[in-house]
């Protein structure tokens, strides 16, 4: 690429990701607000409104910062644990919008927060406590259980938290742990936002989902860790 066109792109993305900044937060407060209230009178409502700010978020980035979104193979189905490689805030907000209803295990202190935190428990985020014990294990997975009997997808990080691009993902521990006990296929989708998106100044490209093929249910951990690791980090050049 020329190299006066590089440095046109990155003069025009300080304004770009400003105007992303305020669309989609000051977005962000009326979707919130929406959620909550309409989440005890109308539940199509709420969850209309869940997915419109992962939508709104969706068209910030196209229309605002220059990022599309492709998808490789896509798979939507219920009844399966999507493992989804972890490079920015992207791909969680994306969640709502790119699945129909999802069940996301998230981190148990994103729920804390006011307002946002009681319309994702109530949309299906079941929070994640590292340090839990048995009984927590039990009661998240007992969860989990009563939402995919809605027909709903399971997705998971099974990361734990964003690997910088470039850096092979490792999976927590955890990941086997709720494979084994939920009994599901797993469908691991391989993304690569994290060059454009996690960064101040964002960047305009395209950001990718490859979905990879279906693991069955059953395998012993060596394997389905191997398995996992290798379809997320697909895309991880």
């Amino acid at each position: 690429m020329d190299d006066r066109l590089v440095s046109l792109r990155k003069v025009l993305s300080v304004p770009r990701s400003l105007a992303f900044y305020v669309a989609f937060y000051v977005g962000s407060v009326v979707f919130v607000c929406g959620s909550v209230l309409f989440m005890s009178i109308s539940k199509p409502l709420f969850r209309m409104f869940v997915r419109g700010w992962s939508g709104w978020h969706r068209l910030c980035c196209r229309w605002l910062l220059g990022i599309r979104v492709e998808l490789e193979n896509p798979v939507f189905k219920p009844g399966v644990l999507y493992a989804i490689r972890h490079e920015a805030f992207f791909e969680a907000i994306d969640m709502p919008w790119l699945f129909r209803l999802p069940v996301v295990f998230a981190k148990a202190e994103l729920l804390a927060i006011p307002g946002w935190g009681l319309a994702g428990r109530n949309f299906g985020l079941i929070g994640v406590e590292r340090e839990a014990g048995a009984k927590a294990l039990r009661t998240m997975l007992s969860e989990a259980k009563r939402l995919i009997a809605e027909d709903r997808p399971l997705i998971i990080f099974p990361e734990g938290t964003r690997t910088p691009h470039g850096t092979p993902g490792k999976l927590q521990a955890g990941f086997a742990g709720i494979y084994k006990l939920l009994r599901l296929p797993v469908i691991p989708v391989a993304v690569d936002s994290g060059p454009l998106y996690h960064r101040t100044w964002k960047q305009p490209g395209t950001i990718r989902y490859r979905f990879a093929e279906e693991i069955p249910a059953g395998l012993p951990r060596e394997e389905i860790e191997a398995r996992v690791e290798a379809a997320i980090n697909a895309l991880n050049g």
